[in-house]
């Protein structure tokens, strides 16, 4: 059954629920399907464009790449059970 003319198709998959949750909260989304079409493009498709990225802006990730670095497998074990 297509759905749409030729570029997307209609797919049912399990998602994580309150990771469905969190992310419209963290990038300012307005539903699931922008979550999933943003979590795609951002792991295998087309780079963010200027806009998009200045969008993304304040959105959480307050983070510099020497924080990021110097975190171990414990932080990251807590964080993932918060």
């Amino acid at each position: 059954m297509k759905v749409h003319s030729g570029v997307m198709s209609r797919t049912n998959v399990d998602i994580d629920d309150e990771l469905v949750a969190a992310a419209p909260r963290m990038y300012r989304l307005d539903s699931k399907r922008s979550a999933v079409d943003l979590a795609l493009r951002r792991l295998v498709g087309e780079p963010l464009s200027r806009d998009e990225a200045l969008a993304l802006q304040g959105s959480g990730f307050d983070f510099t790449n020497d924080e990021i670095e110097s975190f171990s497998d414990a932080d990251i074990k807590l964080a993932d059970e918060s």
